[in-house]
């Protein structure tokens, strides 16, 4: 199989998200380990005139709106300071539930998820490197606040551009982290806890030069081709990966198509946008099934991916397989071999013995 690339070439504007959980493994019910994962689905990324900002239903985290506007103001943090800068603002924690609740709030960075690209905030026991370490809340580091029943609290914190800072897009979030285990499960010989938590996203730019930068690599298929060829269709996958290498989030748009033998098209699946904000210097995974695959040809299949917000933003990569139905090759090859050796040997044997003649010697006189 050969894999070919083509340069790169750019970012967006984020859009909202939604809520995410988070797992602890409670192992044999004694210690707590954080399996937290705070994803929030690809399916939460809503345009902003539209978002219902991050809430599951019992609780919601909401940057705090003017006074008389609507908790849904804003679905999301947005700022911009230069380096050495400092910004405020306040995030709102409400709890729709009957219940007072208690949760853990703290600043973190974001990432996308490896497999798929969903937008992610690192667990709390993970340490932020970026964003996550500017911004401090009144509270404090790692504080509870508790929330009444059909109450709310807000939260002002401060961001701190470090005069280091890199210009650019830099994503996190502040998670509110329902300190109470909601449930517990056996999973073979580990009880697993469940804790939820909800997030509201926090993006922030620093002014510089923005270079967006979108890279389409790792261009694989797998194939499954049926035992009796063509009696059904072979099935394919398309994988590959999707790397941001700018400075700026990127919302990409990527297409697919294959040719095969004298340039035949043999598959051209339409622009489509995945739904995910791919941030800088992320490295996503991704797949496309093909249910009509080539059984019997040489084929290139080339993604192309770019961002809407970017025209002059492209990059494409493609790989070469061959297709063929192997068994029904090798059981072809072999039924050919017998045949071959089944003509040798009849033509051998009806031939019959081969005679010898025999010829006289000449005495040889003294």
């Amino acid at each position: 199989m050969r894999t070919r690339t083509s340069p790169p070439g750019t970012p967006h504007r984020p859009r909202p998200g939604r809520h995410f959980r988070l797992r602890l493994g409670l192992l044999h019910g004694v210690h707590l380990g954080l399996l937290l994962g705070l994803l929030l689905p690809v399916g939460g990324l809503l345009p902003a005139g539209s978002a219902a900002a991050a809430d599951n239903g019992a609780w919601g985290v909401f940057p705090t709106p003017p006074a008389g506007a609507a908790m849904t103001d804003r679905a999301y943090f947005f700022h911009q300071g230069a380096a050495g800068s400092t910004v405020r603002d306040s995030v709102t924690i409400v709890n729709s539930s009957d219940r007072e609740l208690t949760f853990q709030v703290f600043a973190t960075d974001a990432v996308n998820t490896p497999v798929g690209g969903a937008f992610a905030l690192l667990p709390v026991e993970s340490k932020p490197k970026d964003v996550g370490t500017w911004t401090a809340l009144s509270t404090g580091a790692a504080a509870t606040v508790t929330v009444p029943p059909k109450g709310r609290e807000d939260v002002p914190f401060t961001v701190r551009v470090p005069e280091d800072a890199t210009p650019g897009d830099h994503v996190g979030g502040i998670v509110a982290l329902n300190t109470a285990v909601e449930g517990v499960r056996a999973d073979g010989k580990v009880r697993v806890g469940v804790k939820r938590s909800v997030g509201a996203r926090l993006y922030f730019r620093v002014p510089g030069p923005l270079t967006p930068g979108l890279s389409v690599e790792d261009v694989r298929v797998s194939r499954g081709a049926p035992l009796l060829p063509w009696s059904k269709d072979a099935r394919a996958t398309v994988s590959y990966a999707l790397v941001n290498r700018g400075n700026v989030v990127v919302e990409p748009k990527v297409t697919i198509s294959a040719e095969g033998l004298f340039g035949r098209n043999v598959l051209d699946r339409p622009t489509r946008a995945p739904r995910l904000v791919l941030l800088p210097g992320q490295r996503i995974e991704l797949t496309e099934p093909w249910s009509d695959s080539p059984q019997l040809d040489w084929v290139t299949v080339k993604v192309a991916a770019g961002a809407s917000a970017y025209p002059d933003l492209t990059s494409e990569s493609e790989t070469d397989f061959l297709a063929v139905p192997w068994l029904a090759a090798g059981v072809a090859l072999l039924l050919t071999a017998a045949g071959i050796t089944f003509a040798v040997l009849r033509r051998r044997r009806n031939r019959g013995p081969q005679q010898v003649e025999a010829v006289p010697h000449l005495a040889r006189t003294p």
